[in-house]
């Protein structure tokens, strides 16, 4: 019984930030990488960032970068997205993902995603 679960998300003012946070429980968290997906209403799931197993190697989409930050605590199984500078087009239902055969750099191409958490919703408003 593998388990994620993203906790953090809520209402936030555009410019403001946000911090959100992913448990892993029933897997070797320091083998897997992991990341962050979001579905925005009306639109598709996409990429949002992504961290190798040991936390070296970060991946972000081109929208994301230099305002969102991933990061893992491999001691507590849990992978964080510090969230700055939101904007409006930033809400959406925010998806912990792991991958177990695949790689940060899989899971930006969207391949792997092995296991989903529930969700958490962001909401920006101005």
């Amino acid at each position: 019984q593998v388990e994620l679960e993203e906790s953090g998300g809520g209402l936030v003012q555009a410019g403001g930030s946000l911090r959100l946070s992913c448990v892993a429980s029933g897997l070797t968290f320091s083998t897997s990488a992991m990341g962050w997906f979001r579905q925005g209403p009306g639109k598709e799931r996409e990429f949002v960032a992504s961290i190798s197993r040991n936390g070296v190697f970060t991946y972000y989409a081109d929208s994301v970068k230099g305002r969102f930050t991933i990061s893992r605590d491999n001691a507590k199984n849990t992978v964080d997205l510090q969230m700055n500078s939101l904007k409006r087009e930033d809400t959406a239902v925010y998806y912990c993902v792991a991958t177990v055969r695949g790689s940060g750099s899989s899971l930006m191409k969207m391949g792997g995603m092995d296991y989903w958490g529930k969700g958490t919703l962001v909401t920006v408003s101005s």
